[in-house]
């Protein structure tokens, strides 16, 4: 089933480049909206992220890791842009998809030398070694093809310890998973328009979105890094610029399909979880 599948998951990545893709799966290719634009002269490009993220989605729950995981290659460099500050958070998700990709290449070598990643060595030339590799990887019926793959890869063999703190591959989507939903929660308020009164600051919003959602899972200090990295964030005129839009209302249009896609792929994360009581996971 999944090598009749790859076809059709190719074509719709070549579909969403050439214009012929909403962000809704329901959408009619003719009538759905424009596909979003190359942004010149930005590094994180809003409409490869959405590609990544349309190209995840696997039948009707399931999430696809290398598309995933490029998504957070995305995100990183849409992180990045924001300043020195936050480009410190980006790191450790960059440490966390590694973490991933190098399970993924460890699993073709066979059990016995699997789940041993040394991911905290920070040689990132090994990291963008194991990006490339791990992209012809995923092509194949492999143990992390997928997030429920993985999910039942890692139980199966008895990796995933709900006690203590492990580099198991379900852990470490679990922190990316929290991940997603702040930058999603962010990304939501700044595409609100308010009916009245001024726009509230994209330094505002982030911190918002954050106490809502990552700031429970992390220390006291960890919280005082993250808020004081959020005063230092541009202004909303500067994610005119990110994206190639003019004003609000456009910038509301773009960033609602981002939104979109990637709820998405965190309500499909969401319920493998939760199926599997991993959710919690130390």
């Amino acid at each position: 089933i999944l090598k009749r599948s790859l076809p059709i998951l190719s074509d719709m990545f070549v579909k969403v480049h050439k214009g012929c893709l909403s962000n809704s799966s329901e959408a009619d290719e003719t009538q759905g909206p424009p596909v979003l634009a190359l942004c010149p002269g930005q590094n994180f490009q809003v409409s490869v992220l959405v590609s990544h993220l349309l190209v995840a989605r696997a039948y009707t729950s399931d999430v696809l890791l290398q598309p995933y995981l490029s998504s957070w290659d995305e995100l990183v460099k849409f992180m990045e842009s924001l300043g020195p500050m936050v480009s410190l958070i980006s790191k450790e998700i960059e440490t966390k998809t590694a973490i991933i990709r190098q399970l993924a290449l460890l699993s073709e070598k066979g059990p016995e030398e699997e789940f041993v990643p040394d991911m905290h060595s920070g040689n990132s030339e090994n990291s963008q070694t194991a990006v490339k590799k791990f992209a012809g990887y995923s092509q194949d019926t492999g143990a992390y093809h997928s997030v429920r793959s993985m999910i039942w890869t890692e139980l199966n063999r008895g990796i995933v310890d709900f006690h203590h703190q492990t580099d198991s591959g379900c852990r470490t989507l679990l922190r990316l998973h929290r991940a997603l939903l702040w930058l999603k929660l962010f990304l939501q308020k700044l595409a609100e328009t308010p009916t009245a009164g001024r726009l509230r600051s994209p330094s505002d919003l982030c911190r918002e979105a954050y106490q809502n959602t990552l700031s429970h899972h992390h220390t006291w200090f960890v919280r005082r890094a993250a808020e004081l990295a959020f005063i230092a964030l541009p202004e909303r005129g500067f994610f005119f610029r990110l994206v190639c839009v003019q004003n609000q209302e456009e910038l509301s249009v773009v960033l609602t399909r981002v939104v979109n896609a990637i709820g998405e792929i965190y309500d499909r994360t969401q319920k493998a979880l939760e199926e599997n009581g991993m959710l919690d996971l130390p």
